[in-house]
Order: C-alpha cells, then sequence, then structure tokens
C-alpha cells in the first residue's frame, strides 16, 4: 500500500490528505506504477512524473507553456496521466490530464468545480482502481465529493455528507467505500465510511468513546489492518494506535510508537498480508527539530526501529513491495530521479503470522468502549 504524507494542522492535530502538492510533494498510485511531483523552483515549476515499475524509475517533464502554481493539486492516474487541479479566480478549480505526446506536453481539459469561499477542495487519495479521481470541497457544514476523473462527462457531484470531514483513505480494493473524519458542529471527530455507490451513504466506523477524536490514517484491504490517531487514551494528546477492520478486538496504542520529542506519522503499509494484520510492515514519517527519518514497525513488535532516510528523500512518500522491501523516492542534483531500498534490522525478528477474521463489508463502529487503551500485553 501507498500513501503521501498526512500533514497534521499546528495545534488540533487535524489529519489532511493531501495539502496543496508544491514543489518536492510526491504521491504514488495505488499500484506503485507511477507518481508525480511538482518539480522546478521559483516560478518555474512544472509537473514531473515517475515511473516506478521498472528496472529502474525514471522521471518524465511535462511541461506547459505557462508554469504551474505552487497550489496546484497533483493526481497521477494507472495508465500514466497525471490529474492537475489549478484554482483560477479564487472560488473555481479546473482540472486537466497531463500526458507526454513525444517531445510535447498534451493537455485534457475535463472541466471545473465551483467552490465557495468559505469552502476549501482537495484531492482524495489515488483511487484503488487507478481510473478515477475524486476531489472533496469542505464547508464548515456539508462535504462535497466530486468524481474529477474517469466520470462520462466532465466533472460531477457524487455524494454530500453532512458535516466538516477531512482525511480520506480507502478501505476496499475497487474504490467503492471511503472513510473520512468527519466533525458535526462542535462535536468530536468520528471516522466514518462513505459508500460511493449508494449515493454517499454514511456509516459510523470507528468510536472508542464519545468524547474521544477518532481518526483514521491508513487502511491495508488486504490484512484489515487500520492505523488510527485518538486522543481516548489521554484527553488532549493524540497517539497511534492499530486496530483490525470488523474485529471485535480493541485498538491498542504501543507504547514504541510514542516519542516524547518527535511527531510519528504512517505513510505506508506492506501488501499482501491476507488476514494477517499483525505481520504487516508499517513505515513511519518521524520528524523531530532536527529533521526527518523513518521508523519501521509490525503490530507483532513491541520495538520500532529508527532508520535514517536516503539524502534527498520525498519526505513522507514510500511503498512496500510485498517481500517486504521499503522504496523511498529521492531527488538529489545528482541523482534526480532514484528510490532506495530499506529492510528491517537483522535483528528484528521474523513475526509469527496471526490470522484474523475480517468482514468484507464496513457496518459498524469498531467496538472499543469496554476495552483497555493501552497494550498490556503483546500482541496476538
Amino acid at each position: 500500500m501507498t500513501a503521501c504524507a498526512i500533514e497534521t494542522a499546528a495545534g488540533d492535530g487535524d489529519a489532511v490528505w493531501p495539502t496543496p502538492a508544491g514543489p518536492g510533494r510526491f504521491t504514488i498510485t495505488a499500484n506503485g506504477a507511477y507518481a508525480a511531483r511538482l518539480a522546478g523552483s521559483g516560478d518555474a515549476l512544472y509537473v514531473e512524473r515517475w515511473t516506478l515499475d521498472g528496472p529502474e524509475p525514471y522521471a518524465v517533464p511535462l511541461p506547459l507553456a505557462q508554469p504551474e502554481e505552487p497550489g496546484a493539486l497533483l493526481l497521477p492516474l494507472a495508465d500514466g496521466r497525471v490529474l492537475v487541479g489549478r484554482r483560477v479566480d479564487g472560488r473555481r478549480h479546473t482540472f486537466s490530464l497531463l500526458y507526454p505526446t513525444g517531445p510535447e506536453t498534451g493537455e485534457l481539459v475535463l472541466g471545473a468545480v465551483e467552490a465557495p469561499g468559505s469552502e476549501r477542495l482537495v484531492l482524495l487519495p489515488p483511487s484503488p482502481d487507478g481510473i478515477c479521481a475524486y476531489a472533496m470541497c469542505v464547508g464548515p457544514d456539508t462535504t462535497t465529493l466530486w468524481l474529477v476523473a474517469g466520470g462520462a462527462f466532465g466533472p460531477e457531484q457524487v455524494a454530500e455528507v453532512k458535516g466538516r470531514c477531512t482525511g480520506g483513505v480507502w478501505l476496499d480494493r475497487t474504490g467503492r467505500i471511503l472513510a473520512l473524519d468527519r466533525q458535526l458542529g462542535g462535536g468530536p471527530v468520528k471516522a466514518v465510511a462513505v459508500d460511493l455507490e449508494r449515493g454517499g451513504e454514511v456509516t459510523p466506523l470507528l468510536q472508542i468513546t464519545e468524547e474521544s477524536n477518532d481518526r483514521l490514517l491508513l487502511a491495508d484491504p488486504d490484512s484489515g489492518l487500520l492505523l488510527i490517531r485518538s486522543d481516548a487514551p489521554s484527553p488532549g494528546h493524540e497517539r497511534l494506535g492499530w486496530g483490525v477492520l470488523g474485529s471485535l478486538l480493541p485498538v491498542r496504542f504501543p507504547d514504541c510508537l510514542r516519542l516524547d520529542d518527535a511527531a510519528v506519522t504512517p505513510f505506508a503499509v506492506q501488501p499482501g498480508q491476507v488476514l494477517m494484520p499483525e505481520s504487516c510492515g508499517v513505515a513511519l514519517r518521524i520528524d523531530a527539530a532536527g529533521g526527518s527519518w523513518v521508523g519501521m514497525w509490525r503490530p507483532s513488535s513491541r520495538r520500532m526501529h529508527q532508520l535514517a532516510a536516503p539524502a534527498g528523500w520525498l519526505a513522507g512518500a514510500g511503498l512496500w513491495t510485498a517481500e517486504g522491501v521499503l522504496r523511498l523516492p529521492y531527488a538529489t542534483a545528482g541523482a534526480p530521479c532514484g528510490l532506495a531500498g530499506l529492510e528491517e534490522p537483522a535483528d528484528c525478528p521474523a513475526p509469527e503470522p496471526v490470522a484474523v477474521v475480517v468482514e468484507p463489508k464496513v457496518c459498524r463502529p469498531v467496538p472499543l468502549q469496554q476495552a483497555p487503551l493501552t497494550d498490556r500485553k503483546p500482541a496476538g
């Protein structure tokens, strides 16, 4: 599984994916084949597409006659095209698909979405189907979901969800069930599941306590592993935890994922661990005053390994192979397009697989109200 960085707004722990593209921000398709970022510097910014599934990664620049703005939104598709969202006149967002055509860049204009001044429009993570792309228009009381690429007639509204939503995590392999972090009025934030094939039908997904803010950061459809951030263990202070989709077991908040002087954010989960969530490798971005580096952890372990990131790492981006190698994209003056492979340290014992039955549908919250909120024994 792949993902961009999930950045946290200072002071409120409000996870938002993604923030505006910006130079260096890197987005990877759900199948790990392509990625895109804004490259260049100053006022000379352009879209750059990376191909990741070949023997060696390589980058293709996709410049247009006019440079891109730093706030342009980017999303690569599985066919190699790159979706670009641009803000026009303060409230209108236009969408186009860019693709290479020999030495030139082709552009297919898709249409526009209106976002009133009080609303904010963001792109959702790449859809698992690799074809569709969705945007979320966030207002103070209502959130609107738009299909901006992959439809028959340009951008079209597909759902309207009551409340202010952030985040965005796909819960299946088809791009039908989307998890959002929703706030109603001034109440706590709760993760909910939105069924895009049923007009945006909303189902509660996660509630640890009635008062806690419970956000979903990542989900792996193969194993059912969920990565969660919540202030339930200690109100006012959010912690990173994990649970299993559809399981009766509680969410656990390992002490090893809590660092006093650094922020820890998951950004990728090892795929292919079918029904074995405790065996999944999880990649974590660690940010502190001295910079950013990488954490590697499995739910079955009580230890997080901290490793140096490669020079020029596009921080918060990466993907796991099914074999357990974490591949991190980097760009330096000498190597403008590279992938570095990280493996778990040799002193990390291989986890014992633990099979967990995962329900295919999201029908109820993870039931946690009666469970302890800390790890009192090893997982499994």
